[in-house]
């Protein structure tokens, strides 16, 4: 039998922690030695590559620590650049908490940004491993919890393939959509409806080392994705969209590299490239 706590329990269990800054006091009390090594963030703007204006290098620091029937994480993001003031370093602040409920794992995750330091974005999601159902809340929270986004996906098997329903709906917008997915050896497939516009991606793993998933859209848009594993969990993601852009995702053992291209036609538009890499100290 789903055993669904009510919406009442998950947002008393996520105000506590999240509304009244449980998550960010009690996870920056956990000892340094439960700290993760700060991560570098290097990125280059508008493809200046030549001038030191051109980057924005940040650290990216996070712990993580239990408290009581809680698993608590926290993390900052801090620009990495000289300057006398401080109080404009830090970029943004996050805090997470979760555990178990009647079958489900419960989290909320809340991250605030220091240009708008009185609104929160939060993240609410519940998760049942033994029925296959995950929901997902997305909200902001200042003077009041206002719901922006709601999704849940159920998942089952159909022979030999696992099939996904996922229906979102935003509630700015007033407008949805659904997300199936069928899954079956080397080949997956995802259907993307809303009132608009349809779209469908075909996932082909052509051997150990190498995937292609062509997308079209009713709109016309069409792209194409090749992913080819480097060895050591090393990898290179390309996507192709005609019209639009080029994009590159490379993963280097601690380095990450995005770079995107933007296309119309023959001509070519500066890069905007992003580096990224765990720093050892």
């Amino acid at each position: 039998m789903l055993l669904v706590p009510t919406l009442s329990d998950i947002f008393d269990s996520i105000y506590r922690l999240t509304m009244k800054n449980h998550i960010f006091s009690a996870a920056f009390l956990v000892t340094s030695s439960l700290a993760a090594k700060p991560q570098l963030t290097v990125q280059v703007r508008d493809g200046k590559f030549d001038e030191f204006e051109g980057l924005e290098p940040s650290f990216t620091w996070e712990t993580k620590g239990t408290s009581g029937e809680y698993e608590l994480e926290c993390g900052i993001d801090i620009a990495a650049r000289p300057t006398t003031d401080l109080a404009s370093l830090p970029k943004s602040i996050w805090g997470k908490a979760q555990r178990e409920y009647k079958g489900w794992d419960l989290s909320g995750r809340a991250e605030v940004q220091a240009d708008v330091p009185n609104q929160a974005k939060v993240e609410l999601e519940g998760d049942n491993e033994e029925e296959d159902v995950n929901v997902k809340i997305f909200a902001s929270a200042g003077k009041k919890m206002s719901v922006a986004r709601v999704e849940a996906t159920k998942g089952f098997e159909s022979g030999d393939a696992r099939v996904t329903v996922n229906p979102r709906y935003d509630v700015d917008h007033e407008d949805g959509d659904v997300i199936l997915g069928w899954a079956k050896d080397k080949t997956e497939i995802e259907l993307i409806a809303d009132r608009d516009n349809q779209s469908i991606k075909i996932s082909q793993q052509l051997d150990d080392d190498n995937r292609v998933a062509p997308m079209y859209a009713s709109n016309g848009t069409v792209a194409v994705e090749w992913e080819r594993q480097l060895g050591e969990d090393n990898s290179v993601l390309t996507k192709i969209t005609p019209n639009e852009c080029i994009e590159v995702e490379w993963h280097d053992h601690d380095w990450t590299a995005n770079v995107e291209v933007p296309i119309e036609g023959t001509k070519v538009g500066g890069p905007a490239v992003t580096i990224k890499r765990e720093v050892k100290f």
